[in-house]
């Protein structure tokens, strides 16, 4: 898929929530981040930057579709949807072993120099 953003993270013992059950939060966290580096990406080919720009978070929703285990590597993966002006929305799954179990649907802001995350890259 065009702009699609891949990466693979092993969680350890200390992240589950419970018995090899990952924290939901630290699947929000890992979604977001992940989808909001699409979004950067994306902004930065389509503009012809020599970087990615900072992006904020405007909002993202995750569905937790079932455990996602801790004891071996998962995988991220993210692309982006739409783009208008500098809001770029975002779709991404969490997978372990090719099942998806979480997915995030986000709208990410690249910003300009008035705000805090500009060129924090």
């Amino acid at each position: 898929m065009p702009g699609e953003l891949r990466a693979e993270w092993q969680p350890l013992p200390h992240h589950a929530a419970f018995d090899n059950v990952l924290n939901g939060g630290i699947i929000g966290t890992l979604l977001d981040c992940h989808a909001n580096w699409t979004a950067a990406m994306h902004v930065m080919r389509d503009r012809g930057l020599a970087g990615p720009p900072g992006c904020v978070t405007a909002d993202y929703a995750i569905r937790l579709r079932r455990p996602t285990p801790v004891d071996r590597p998962l995988q991220l993966r993210a692309w982006p949807v739409e783009m208008t002006g500098d809001k770029v929305i975002v779709e991404a799954e969490l997978a372990i072993d090719g099942i998806i179990t979480a997915t995030c649907r986000g709208t990410f802001v690249a910003v300009g120099p008035d705000h805090p995350a500009y060129e924090r890259w």
